[in-house]
């Protein structure tokens, strides 16, 4: 039973991979892919970090493993939960809540009990997992904070570094790479615990996440990401040579690399919130005389009802898909989903092993479509309703900041959506985000989770 190095590059493009590895700007990468096979997969919606790196963690889509988006409201609580959309959206939001629920609460408490992540059923089956930096970290091994106090406990993979906040080991790493992301630090800090556990030949499996390039992406556009790539490149050198080389890396161990969602342009950064400026919308709590609230970040949005609202799903879709900050929205009717578009609708609903549908296809052009919204309004932390944002537009979050004119990412759209996968010694390249944890475990004989509807090789 071989090693397996899975590499995630946060909002890595397909075309800026491609580039990297055709200019020669990216030569580790360039010697995987001549190793290897490289292909093109599809995100979750939203195609949002948070989102996305939990399909990633546990193989289940939205409607399972229930975290919604990058900010969300709390029902049960009467508040938002925000992961981080900006510095200015943590500290609207409440600073010390932000720190609580982005560190422990997404993982002990918003994380579905019924999704399983690739470390708890690794470990469950005696092998060695090591995550590193990723934001779903779900694990059997219990971890106190490296400074005492700072955060609560968290049950993460027996080898585990998290951003100098939480170390399984001591393995030399800045312990203030998180708040200097600015000089590319979080990245080195990977670098460094990756080292570490390479160099000690110290894991089954390690999840090795690297955020740098999302960072860089979204201040330049992705087109404009060149150093973004040269960096990651350079973190995937830095744990190649700590093994020997290339040939002596990819003799011990077999490698699958992709991104969570892509990037796309931006030109302008909307309020949604204008939508329904004649109502009384819901800040960082909800009061009784709240009618809506608004969770809006990057290219996706959600709108949900509260009990005094007397507008229905419908109204409020007719209100959105008017505004051309929006290209496609989103609710349940029934047993059927509805979506919107530039005034045409399509209804549809699971039918076997397909979909049943009526009315216009065209609302539903991009990769996945139904799939994906379909599970996300499964979910029951979301919205009544979902919005994808139009191209080249953002929605500021809710301290109004957007990153108008660099890159964003969140919506259906197959830029925001496409990522790259690239795989050695992997026989099948996984077409969804949502393969990449059964196709993990069967590469290491372990049956995924009832919810995978991957298909076994021998299949």
């Amino acid at each position: 039973m071989r090693k397996l190095v899975l590499i995630v590059i946060d909002g890595l493009t397909p075309a800026m991979l491609e580039r990297g590895i055709e200019v020669g700007f990216a030569p580790t990468l360039s010697q995987l892919a001549a190793a290897g096979q490289l292909g093109r997969a599809v995100s979750a919606f939203p195609s949002l970090t948070p989102v996305c790196l939990t399909t990633i963690a546990t193989g289940a889509q939205p409607g399972v493993h229930h975290i919604p988006h990058l900010v969300w409201f709390d029902r049960e609580q009467g508040r938002i939960i925000e992961y981080g959309s900006s510095f200015a959206a943590a500290r609207r939001s409440g600073a010390l809540r932000w720190w609580r629920d982005t560190i422990y609460a997404m993982n002990a408490e918003h994380l579905s009990s019924e999704a399983v992540t690739i470390f708890e059923a690794l470990e469950d089956q005696g092998l060695r997992a090591a995550g590193i930096n990723v934001t779903c970290y779900r694990g059997r091994a219990r971890h106190l904070p490296v400074v005492p106090g700072v955060a609560p406990p968290v049950l993460g993979p027996s080898r585990f570094f998290f951003y100098g906040l939480f170390e399984s080991r001591d393995a030399g790493t800045s312990p203030t790479a998180v708040f200097k992301r600015a000089s590319g630090s979080v990245d080195g800090y990977a670098e460094a615990a990756a080292r570490w556990l390479v160099t000690r030949d110290d894991f089954d499996f390690l999840f090795y996440y690297l955020s740098d390039f999302d960072f860089i992406s979204h201040a330049l556009g992705p087109e404009g990401a060149d150093e973004g790539l040269r960096r990651a490149d350079h973190s995937i050198a830095t744990i190649v040579e700590a093994a020997g080389g290339i040939d002596s890396f990819l003799d011990r161990y077999d490698v699958l690399l992709c991104s969570d969602h892509g990037q796309t342009q931006v030109r302008e950064g909307v309020q949604l919130e204008r939508c329904f400026s004649d109502l009384p919308l819901a800040g960082r709590r909800a009061s009784r005389r709240d009618q809506l609230v608004v969770t809006a970040s990057n290219r996706a949005a959600m709108v949900y009802r509260l009990e005094g609202c007397l507008l229905e799903n419908a109204e409020l879709a007719a209100r959105l898909e008017r505004d051309p900050g929006v290209e496609v929205v989103c609710y349940r009717d029934g047993a059927d989903a509805v979506a919107r578009r530039a005034g045409a609708e399509l209804r549809f609903a699971p039918a076997g092993q397909g979909w049943r549908s009526s009315g216009d296809e065209r609302v539903l052009d991009q990769p996945r479509a139904r799939e994906r919204l379909w599970s996300a309004l499964e979910n029951p932390n979301a919205g009544e309703l979902l919005i994808s944002a139009a191209p080249g537009i953002e929605f500021a979050d809710i301290a109004g900041r957007h990153h108008a004119v660099g890159g964003s990412h969140g919506s259906l759209e197959l830029g925001d959506s496409e990522v790259p996968m690239l795989a050695v010694g992997i026989e099948r390249l996984p077409a969804s985000i949502a393969e990449i944890a059964p196709t993990v475990l069967r590469h290491f004989g372990i049956d995924p989770p009832s919810y995978s509807t991957v298909p076994s090789l021998a299949a």
